[in-house]
Formats: C-alpha cells, sequence, structure tokens
C-alpha cells in the first residue's frame, strides 16, 4: 500500500525522546521518528546512562565509548542527534541532580513532544528515567526552579513509550502507529547497536550461539527479533488499530508504535493530536 505522508511544515516540530540506555529511543520510537525526520522535523534522542554495564565481557569506559559510537551511527540514519549522558549504567536514580539536568535538557530543546519509559518497568533505570521525567512535568514552566535556564511558557506533551508489563497497570495506548514503512530505517538504527543485538541480548537470552555472523544473516536476526514484539504490539492493540485506521487496514497493520500520553503535562487534545501525529489518517 502507498501511503502519502504530508507535506514539510513551515515551523518544524521537535521530538525529545529520553530513554535509560542507548538504542532504548529507537527500539521503542524508530518509526514515530523516522516519519518525524521525513516530514522535516527535529529529533534529539538521549540516553541517561553510558550503557557501560551491558555486557557480559566488555565494561567500563571502554564499553561506554564504543556504545557512544553506536548511538552517534544510529541516530546518523535519519539524520538525529543522540546525546548520550554519562551516568553509570544499572544505577540511575531519581534525584534532584538529575531532575534538574532533565529540566534543563527539556528547555533548552524546547520539544513539542517528549517520550519516555513509564515509571513502572523491569529495568530500574528504566523506572528511575520514566519517574524523573514525570517529576519535571509542570516544573520547566516554573522560572523558580532551576533558574539558570529559561522556563518554557507551556509544557509539551509527554508520552510513555510502549512495553508490555501489566503491573500495576498496563499500557493503555492513546495513540497507536503503524511503521512498516520504516521497518528497514528501524531495523538499521538497530543494527548500529552491535554490543547489543549481536552480542549481550544474544547472551543475556542464552541464545548467542544462534546469532550469524555474516551481514545479511545479521541483519535478518534484528529483523525477527524487532519484528516479533512489534507483531505482538499489534495483536494487543488490534481493537485501537480499527479505530484509528479503519476495518480494512486497521485488520491488516502488523508493525505497530505505541504511546500512552502523560496526564501531568499538556493533554494531547484533537487539535494537538492533529499536530503532532500528521501521519494518522485524517490528521494531515
Amino acid at each position: 500500500m502507498l501511503i502519502t505522508l504530508p507535506t514539510m511544515p513551515d515551523t518544524p516540530l521537535r521530538l525529545l525522546v529520553l530513554g535509560a540506555h542507548p538504542d532504548d529511543a529507537e527500539f521503542r520510537a524508530g518509526g514515530l521518528a523516522a516519519m518525524y525526520r521525513d516530514l522535516g522535523h527535529v529529533v534529539k534522542f538521549v540516553s541517561m546512562t553510558n550503557g557501560n554495564a551491558g555486557h557480559h565481557l566488555m565494561r567500563g569506559e571502554a564499553l561506554a565509548a564504543r556504545r557512544r559510537n553506536e548511538a552517534e551511527a544510529a541516530g546518523a540514519i535519519i539524520g538525529a542527534e543522540y546525546a548520550v549522558w554519562e551516568h553509570p549504567d544499572g544505577w540511575l536514580l531519581p534525584t534532584p541532580e538529575l531532575r534538574t539536568q532533565v529540566i534543563r535538557e527539556i528547555r533548552a530543546f524546547q520539544p513539542d513532544l517528549v517520550l519516555t519509559h513509564r515509571p513502572d518497568d523491569y529495568h530500574p533505570d528504566h523506572r528511575a528515567c520514566g519517574h524523573v521525567v514525570r517529576d519535571a512535568c509542570f516544573t520547566v514552566t516554573v522560572p523558580a526552579i532551576v533558574p539558570d535556564t529559561p522556563a518554557l511558557r507551556r509544557d509539551p506533551v509527554v508520552g510513555y513509550l510502549g512495553d508490555e508489563f501489566t503491573r500495576p497497570t498496563e499500557l493503555r495506548p492513546d495513540v497507536v502507529l503503524d511503521v512498516g514503512v520504516k521497518l528497514d530505517t528501524i531495523v538499521a538504527m538497530l543494527a548500529c547497536h552491535e554490543s547489543q543485538l549481536f552480542e549481550w541480548l544474544p547472551y543475556n537470552e542464552r541464545v548467542e550461539n544462534q546469532v550469524p555472523s555474516d551481514p545479511p544473516g545479521r541483519r535478518q536476526w534484528v529483523f525477527d527479533y524487532y519484528t516479533g514484539r512489534l507483531r505482538a504490539n499489534a495483536d494487543r492493540f488490534r481493537q485501537r488499530l480499527i479505530e484509528t485506521y479503519g476495518e480494512e487496514r486497521g485488520r491488516k497493520v502488523q508493525w505497530v508504535e505505541a504511546f500512552e500520553i502523560s496526564e501531568y503535562a499538556a493533554p494531547l487534545d484533537q487539535s494537538a493530536r492533529k499536530r503532532l501525529f500528521p501521519m494518522l489518517p485524517g490528521q494531515a
């Protein structure tokens, strides 16, 4: 199916994805980010930790440097800036100091849309990241808080990246996005993270002996690993897809990113939905 995206905007939107680790942003929002770049919008990925613990053989500064390079290569695929902060992997905490850093980042970048982890997740770094971004909501508009960086006049819309967890509450998506047209781009971004997709994650899941050594085989490995999760989203949110895309297309969609909008920042009303998600049907 040929999908026509809207024309370039007069004023580009600004998307900020705040993740805990290098690869979190593109794993959960790579399709949306790629669509934003196609439309001429500005995208920035941030990893709050340097990823220096995400490996079974490497660690410390050598691993952090490698993961920083991988992140920059992934961002370059779509022309997005990729910042990697220096907090150690595995020890992120929602401290006032980290909240200050997040407030400064949001104010400096001036995003229209911010995406981050939900505050409940399997990984403590993901939880800390979600908590600290939630706590930064509203305070980014308060001049007396972090007065060295000019406050925003309004909150951006803040959304949570999709996940599979159900306790205390499962994800309730406000936006479901068919990212099938960007599948190759997302896979290319993920494949830049060689230390993760071909080494650490296979080791952690005890399938390291199954990883191919040739580039085509590795690309297929990433494709299978990634699309299995996207397909699960499609099955899980089928009714919402039908509501969004209509009966015929909604039943056929296979590759889906899902986002839940936080109630602690600006609302995703009809006007904001049309502006921030112009690639959805009826929004252009």
